[in-house]
């Protein structure tokens, strides 16, 4: 009994030991083994999947094997996949099998297949398994898992069978997302479940590589602290979270502060997590790295340093940039690393921007300074990459010939903003990834240059001597625009250029969980307007006049935004229009609901460009009573959009404000964390920096909360001195906008965190009030 009992243990684990096996001997397809091979992969690709229904679903009926059979470790754990799908689907995360298979040569690949209840997925990569399930999830299944919204209400109980297997193959190594300022913009204040959800996204979208700043003010403050400076000093140096993009990247320091040694070490925990996970997914947590930014008096504390004084940034003291070639740099690095190790794990990757935005050199010689920088990264992480962003003129042609340029990535935020660019002569060869810069500030605006992505992404691909090799989502602010996010992470996996129209249709299809006619013409029409809009001057779209500065001659909120419509207007009236025709059953979606608002809102906003040059005709006129008549057009519109922004969550201040003052260990540092929080979204900074900097409405956003107590109130005021203007026949009073601003700013109202009213109702509303600008 007991002899027979071994005999059965042992079968069971050859079984296991057969089926890890025949994974790791999964080819990945690509186009010179798809000829030779399609037979034999056919082939282990049967035996594959009986042995794996052997493994999950009859262990007991696994074919015997000879005893001395060696057992193969699996490719990796698919543990980590598992546990994310279950989050994301756990009502049907069972009828996945998920399978481990080695990465070749050619790179990352999956591959799909299985009965009806019964999906078999292969990757090389926990994440690339979910990356499998996602394109089942949008190609088979018919639903939508965006970023934000998704239609996963709509799944039937046995998910469907795939026909054959289906297998992608990724056409390049780096799918990196995320901005240097995401965190500042999309919130600083989350929490670890907010990261772990926004990771697991984005694997089921195909990225691998996710900048991590979170923390990373932990690896400065103890190092530092070795070369002359208190903690007490540092925490006042280092800028509150909102703000600690712009310390990262020298641009200024202090703002929002201090910050306190629980906050230092809360993020740091967090930071700590955030790239455990993405490592646990077989996923690049990509680190900042250290390039030379030191506190005032560095020199003076250090002696042999070289600092030099990198002047100002939009009215804010940029730090001190440590000369690289100098003796201390490498000790201060060596320090930096060795904190960051400590706390964050591993890495292979490390951003960071030698003078950006307008840093200065002095007498440092740029390429000498850049190779000492590289050379202190290989001393700390051999092999490691250097990850650059490619932006105005960064990086320079005499910065990249001082550094190895085979261990550089630049992540170019401008593939799709101007015409003209040949980046293998501009940067000499140095491999680059295609980015979009689709958003800035977090701005709610609707719409990217998608034409340009679809058009040039494997044209410079395939080129000659291409450099390129990976796609770099990289958007100020995130958690909007779930087309763009979906349509450019695709790029990566498909074989080739993908069809603009072809892609919208079945977005349309998949994002309410089924096909409709007038979701299919709503998004036909948003793709002909929003994201069709045309290279050569910009990469963002227009954002709102409601959001913006009161003035008769305003044609934007950010001093840096487009100043006039990048698109037909009516294009997105009539995709609203087309929106609330949908069949009902996909009304209950959470994808419909929150584009629903999206549209209703970018239309609402739209109106406001045809309604200020009307308020300023009458102005002008002296028409008090058409004066009078519009502005009330102008408020109401206002108005509503205050409520149906209210409507969705994802369009609510109070999350936001919220989420800062958890973060506070005492009132005070609550309070300290909220004017964080808020003053990013509205002044940015001080007097200076806001006003004379032009930062000032840089994150303007309409969401609920900020359209009634900031923006409304601002234009009603305004509205108020014309109007005594008018009456008096005097010139309007001066405001203080700053001041009122700042007010706000340093203000502790709560907001709801919950949404409310009818969002169809609602957007039933702002299609009858823009059918009277814009005609249908």
């Amino acid at each position: 009994m007991g002899t027979d009992l071994v005999l059965r243990c042992r079968r069971a684990l050859v079984a296991v030991a057969l089926a890890a096996t025949c994974a790791l001997a999964v080819p990945a397809p690509t186009p010179a083994m798809a000829a030779a091979h399609a037979s034999a992969r056919a082939s282990a690709s049967t035996r594959s999947d009986a042995r794996a229904d052997a493994l999950t679903r009859a262990p007991a009926e696994a074919p015997a094997a000879p005893a001395d059979l060696p057992v193969t470790a699996p490719a990796f754990d698919p543990a980590p996949a598992r546990a994310s799908l279950e989050r994301l689907l756990p009502s049907h995360a069972a009828q996945f099998t998920l399978l481990a298979v080695e990465r070749p040569a050619s790179g990352d690949f999956f591959s799909v297949s299985g009965t009806p209840g019964a999906i078999r997925v292969r990757g090389t990569s926990p994440a690339t398994l979910l990356t499998g399930v996602g394109w089942y999830l949008e190609r088979i299944a018919g639903v939508d898992i965006g970023w934000p919204g998704d239609s996963l209400d709509r799944l039937p109980a046995t998910l469907p069978g795939v026909t054959g297997t289906v297998t992608r193959s990724a056409s390049v190594p780096h799918r990196y997302a995320l901005n240097d300022t995401d965190e500042g913009y999309s919130g600083a204040y989350r929490d670890f479940a907010s990261y772990r959800h926004q990771i697991d996204l984005m694997a089921l979208h195909g990225v691998n590589e996710v900048f991590v700043p979170t923390g990373a003010e932990y690896s400065s403050y103890r190092a530092l602290q070795q070369f002359g400076y208190s903690a007490a000093e540092l925490r006042a140096w280092i800028p509150g979270p909102a703000h600690q993009a712009w310390w990262l990247l020298q641009n200024v320091s202090g703002f929002g502060g201090p910050v306190s040694e629980h906050l230092i070490e809360a993020r740091a925990a967090l930071g700590r997590r955030i790239a455990g996970h993405l490592r646990s997914l077989g996923m690049t947590p990509v680190l900042p790295g250290f390039f030379g930014t030191v506190p005032p008096d560095f020199a003076a504390r250090n002696p042999g340093a070289v600092t030099v004084p990198q002047g100002r940034w939009l009215g804010f003291d940029r730090p001190d940039w440590l000369d690289p070639t100098g003796p201390v740099f490498d000790r201060l690095a060596a320090a930096y690393y060795r904190v960051q190790q400590r706390q964050f794990g591993d890495s292979d990757m490390f951003k960071m921007d030698l003078l950006h935005e307008g840093g200065t050199a002095g007498q440092v010689d740029v390429p000498s300074a850049a190779g000492a920088v590289q050379r202190a990264l290989e001393a700390a992480r051999p092999g490691a990459t250097w990850v650059m962003l490619g932006w105005q003129s960064n990086p320079t042609a005499t910065l990249l010939s001082g550094v190895d340029r085979d261990r550089v990535l630049i992540v170019d935020g401008l593939s799709d903003r101007y015409d003209g660019l040949d980046r293998e002569t501009q940067w000499g060869g140095t491999p680059y990834a295609f980015g979009s810069i689709p958003n800035f500030g977090g701005h709610t605006s609707l719409g990217a240059n998608t034409g340009a992505w679809v058009s040039r992404f494997h044209t410079w691909l395939a080129k000659p001597n291409s450099a390129l090799r990976g796609i770099a989502y990289l958007p100020e602010g995130t958690g909007g625009n779930p087309a763009a996010f979906d349509l450019f992470t695709e790029l990566a996996w498909q074989p080739g250029p993908i069809d603009q129209r072809a892609w919208f249709a079945a977005y349309a299809a998949r994002r309410y969980g089924g096909p409709d006619p007038h979701a299919a013409a709503a998004w036909e029409q948003l793709r002909l307007g929003p994201y069709s809009a045309r290279t050569g001057t910009w990469s963002e779209p227009q954002d709102s006049l409601f959001a913006a500065r009161p003035s008769l001659t305003a044609t934007k909120a950010a001093r840096w935004s487009p100043s006039g419509m990048r698109y037909e207007a009516a294009s997105v009236e009539r995709a609203l229009a087309e929106l609330l025709q949908v069949a009902p059953e996909l009304r209950t979606t959470d994808a419909y609901r929150f584009d629903l608002v999206d549209v209703a809102r970018q239309a609402l906003t739209n109106r406001s460009r045809v309604l200020l040059p009307r308020v300023r005709a009458a102005y002008e006129a002296g028409d008090l009573a058409g004066f009078r008549a519009l502005v009330r057009e102008w408020n109401a519109d206002e108005e509503l959009l205050g409520r149906l922004v209210g409507s969705d969550r994802r369009f609510l201040l109070g999350p936001w404000l919220a989420d800062a003052r958890s973060w506070g260990a005492d009132p005070a540092e609550r309070d300290r964390l909220e004017y964080d929080a808020r003053s990013i979204l509205t002044t940015w900074g001080g007097r200076v920096p806001s006003e004379t900097g032009g930062l000032r409405d840089y994150a303007n956003r309409e969401w609920a909360g900020l359209v009634q107590d900031v923006y409304a109130p601002r234009w009603a005021a305004y509205f108020a001195s014309l109007d005594s203007a008018l009456v008096n026949g005097t010139a309007p009073v001066a405001i203080d906008w700053f001041a009122s601003d700042d007010a706000w700013a340093r203000g502790h109202r709560t907001y709801p965190t919950a949404p409310s009213g009818d969002p169809v109702a609602l957007a039933r509303e702002v299609a009858d009030r823009v059918g009277d600008v814009i005609p249908r």
